[in-house]
């Protein structure tokens, strides 16, 4: 989330003016995330996010992302819920940008994680995924390797600004993720981007998910490799050190309510190494490429060459795992 395009009070009053959520009585941008323009909305009696579409999300892929979290909420998983305007539908113009408006989800991402807390994140991820398997909905992964690829060109040699060995690291990871990269793993709609500002807890427990725009079809294991990459690392000194006891609570945790294959275990190493280095593609290319008016805090591409690194140094499930 981020501020890319400011909004008035003008706009604040057309919004009123569209939809039936009562009087507006105040607004503020909000700086977290590099995707998407947000503001919170509130009202006498609630709070409502206001998310105006930017960059790298498609006006075609939208109605999917507002129909699975609408389909999320009936289903009783906790997430925002789309509001639709007095014509029935979920979306809006402002500024000429396609924007939404959907419920505040209750309580905070926790800044930093133990193991049990990975634990419980595991099991839910796998209840989401369960729950997912009936939502019939479909969008293709944007950040599949074919997406990596078109970023990995549109960066060229830009790469040496970030560290001067950065494009032999990243071209040789794309190559090896292209070669072995799983075909036929157990697949669904994922959450595609659970990193610990995405996740939310509520008295210490665990609550509900946000930030549904990069949700799409694609291997669960997939998700996994995400969230191992988001959540089982520790910051110490400026350094990421892997954090087996929550990896291994992670898998744990999900295995409870759903059973790995072999298949599956067997590519999580590689599928690691895809998932660090599609952040350390959109990373390096948002550090890059970002407008200096942006109000928007800039994530650390470097974060992502370490980790790349750690998952080089490993081979099988039980770096993961035992």
């Amino acid at each position: 989330m981020a501020i890319y395009t400011k909004i008035s009070l003008k706009d604040i009053k057309s919004i009123e003016k569209k939809y039936n959520l009562g009087k507006i009585i105040y607004f503020k941008g909000i700086k977290k995330g590099i995707e998407n323009t947000n503001y919170l909305l509130k009202t006498k009696d609630k709070n409502f996010i206001l998310t105006i579409f930017e960059k790298r999300v498609q006006v075609k892929d939208i109605p999917f992302f507002m129909n699975l979290m609408d389909k999320l909420n009936h289903h009783r998983i906790n997430c925002p819920k789309p509001e639709k305007n007095k014509r029935g539908s979920f979306l809006i113009k402002i500024k000429k940008k396609t924007a939404s408006i959907v419920s505040f989800v209750e309580g905070k991402d926790k800044l930093k994680l133990t193991p049990k807390d990975c634990y419980v994140i595991g099991k839910n991820i796998a209840k989401f995924h369960k729950t997912s398997k009936k939502i019939k909905l479909y969008r293709k992964n944007s950040m599949s390797l074919e997406g990596c690829k078109k970023i990995l060109n549109k960066i060229g040699n830009k790469y040496k600004k970030i560290d001067s060995d950065l494009n032999i690291l990243i071209k040789n990871s794309y190559l090896e993720a292209k070669a072995k990269w799983p075909k036929n793993l157990p697949r669904s709609i994922i959450h595609g981007d659970l990193f610990i500002d995405n996740i939310f807890f509520k008295k210490n427990k665990f609550y509900g998910y946000i930030d549904f725009y990069f949700a799409c079809n694609d291997f669960l294991m997939y998700e996994i490799a995400i969230c191992i990459n988001a959540l089982c690392f520790d910051k110490k000194r400026g350094k990421f050190i892997f954090n087996k006891k929550k990896s291994k609570n992670l898998i744990k945790g999900y295995s409870k309510i759903r059973m790995l294959s072999k298949s599956e275990k067997k590519s999580l190493n590689i599928l690691c190494k895809g998932a660090a280095l599609r952040y350390l593609l959109t990373r390096s290319y948002d550090y890059l490429n970002t407008p200096k008016n942006a109000i928007i805090k800039i994530k650390d591409p470097k974060e992502y060459i370490q980790k790349l690194k750690v998952h080089n140094k490993f081979d099988n499930f039980k770096n993961y795992y035992n």
